[in-house]
């Protein structure tokens, strides 16, 4: 049987001394579409920090694609972080160079050498998030829904096994939250593994997924209600 592609068991999360999430037991396959709520300080942006080595897991066991979270040591962060694709709230893009210098940058400080390959990457991603004619604009001249998408293009740049996405809506209005919303969920169709941090409830009820939950320093899965009339 193939392992989760993320597994937490007995796992505390601390911000330096101050505990944050206590006990927690969850996992995450390969191919799941997966939410994490809770309200603004309930520990979701800790979470999402554990895994990708900016806080350590000192307590429980963690693995996250392939990678004990435990024993994670400074120099292999840069090598998981390859293979997770990070999205952000702010879109965290370079704003002195273009899109396609964004990606280049990226792409360079991953190891990449192969100009024609690069490129043939870049206008791979940009066109599966149907921003192919963007990649000479700077993020400036871009709106906040064509920066995200941007910021969802990047984080695909190695073929990341899993993408980690920290309230990638938090700064778009309802209609432009539902594009980017259809571009992950085209995303995890081709059979990417999405763990999607939201406090956008509306988002929820119109792509229910799999839903983890954030609240009293614990995290739990929640469990879909269902009307007659769907069963």
């Amino acid at each position: 049987m193939e392992k989760p592609i993320l597994a937490l068991k007995n796992a505390s999360i601390f911000q330096k001394q101050h505990l944050v999430l206590s006990d927690i037991h969850l996992s995450v396959e390969r191919g799941e579409f997966v939410y994490l709520i809770g309200k603004t300080g309930s520990g979701k942006s800790s979470f999402m920090k554990t895994l990708y080595g900016d806080l350590p897991l000192d307590h429980g066991e963690g693995h996250i694609v392939a990678y004990d979270l435990r024993t994670l040591k400074e120099k292999d962060i840069p090598f998981l972080r390859r293979k997770l694709g990070i999205v952000f709230q702010d879109f965290k893009l370079l704003p002195d160079r273009t899109v396609n210098d964004n990606f280049l940058f990226v792409l360079k400080a991953t190891g990449w050498e192969d100009k024609v390959a690069m490129d043939a990457k870049i206008n791979e991603v940009l066109t599966k998030v149907g921003m192919e004619t963007k990649g000479f604009k700077f993020p400036h001249e871009l709106s906040g829904g064509e920066q995200q998408r941007v910021a969802i293009a990047r984080a695909l740049l190695n073929d990341p096994e899993l993408i980690l996405a920290d309230e990638p809506t938090g700064n778009l209005d309802p209609q432009t939250s539902v594009e980017v919303m259809e571009v992950l969920q085209e995303i995890n169709k081709s059979g990417r593994t999405i763990l999607m941090a939201t406090h956008d409830y509306a988002l929820i009820l119109k792509y229910p997924s799999k839903t983890l939950k954030c609240d009293g320093s614990k995290v739990y899965e929640v469990v879909q209600k269902t009307t007659s009339s769907a069963e």
